[in-house]
């Protein structure tokens, strides 16, 4: 999840041509799946309701949680940026 350059891959390529999606492990009430490029992304159960979470599923169905975890990842890079900190330390 933190080595992978959220620039050098597009949503669309996570998603296209019926990619999947696997499921990895559960966290602080989160479902943490993975693309078969190997970007990691959480699930918030709060957001789950009624649905179905498969162990491998289509990637294009859970677009807008990769998308989300992309902006995440990409202000908390810009706010570390600005303070001068690096995000892994």
């Amino acid at each position: 999840m933190y080595g992978l350059n959220t620039s050098s891959i597009s949503i669309k390529d996570m998603v296209k041509d019926n990619r999947k999606v696997n499921f990895k492990f559960y966290r602080d009430g989160q479902l943490w799946y993975e693309t078969e490029c190997g970007f990691e992304f959480p699930v918030p159960i709060s957001e789950a309701g009624t649905a179905t979470f498969l162990a491998q599923d289509r990637a294009i169905l859970f677009m807008r949680y990769i998308r989300k975890h992309i902006e995440y990842l990409q202000t908390s890079m810009k706010e570390h940026e600005a303070r001068g900190t690096s995000p892994t330390a």
